[in-house]
Order: structure tokens, then C-alpha cells, then sequence
């Protein structure tokens, strides 16, 4: 078969790619990134029987917080590999730039 043997040689010479990592869909639920590169979560706690839990621990378990830099490498590497984030989660700052004008006293 000519066919069959034409078709041996060009999947040899075609570039072999990887198949795409998929995200998973109860990471997407749960975390998202922000524009910093920083993972968010909502906090535990909070979702039944809360008439036996104290006010303060209620108080404490609002809203979002951030994880923690070597736990969201591992979220973002292994759960979320599209998210829009390089390998390392959280940049560096850039140094503010200094102000070269000095200011005279009393001219106006």
C-alpha cells in the first residue's frame, strides 16, 4: 500500500507536540490570580454550622486572603498551568525612582 507508506513518512516528519495540560475545574472554582501574580482564596470556615462557632472566629474567616508564596507556586504549577502566570508567582518590586530636583528654601 502506497498510501499507508505515504502516510508513515509524513507523521515522521511532522514536529511532535506535546499535548496542552488541562486546568482543573476545582481549582478554577476555588482560586483565582491577580494581576500581581498573587493566588486568592476564600477563607475556611464559613460555610454551615456556625451558631457553634465564636463571633470572633466568624469575624476572622471573611472575605479573601492571599496564599502563601511556595503553596501558590504548587496551585499554579499543578492545578492552573494557564493562568497567565511565569513559573514564580510574586515579582520583585522596582525600587521607586529618586527625585534629582532639589527644592530651594523660600524662593517662590
Amino acid at each position: 500500500n502506497i498510501g499507508c507508506l505515504d502516510y508513515k513518512l509524513l507523521n515522521s516528519f511532522k514536529e511532535i507536540e506535546m499535548p496542552k495540560m488541562k486546568t482543573k475545574s476545582s481549582a478554577k472554582k476555588r482560586f483565582s490570580v491577580t494581576s500581581s501574580g498573587k493566588v486568592k482564596f476564600k477563607q475556611a470556615s464559613k460555610g454551615h454550622r456556625l451558631m457553634q462557632k465564636p463571633k470572633s472566629m466568624k469575624r476572622k474567616a471573611k472575605g479573601t486572603d492571599t496564599m502563601e508564596r511556595g503553596d501558590a507556586n504548587k496551585v499554579i504549577r499543578h492545578f492552573m498551568p494557564y493562568c497567565g502566570v511565569s513559573k514564580t508567582t510574586t515579582k520583585k518590586k522596582a525600587a521607586p525612582a529618586k527625585a534629582t530636583a532639589k527644592t530651594t528654601k523660600g524662593a517662590k
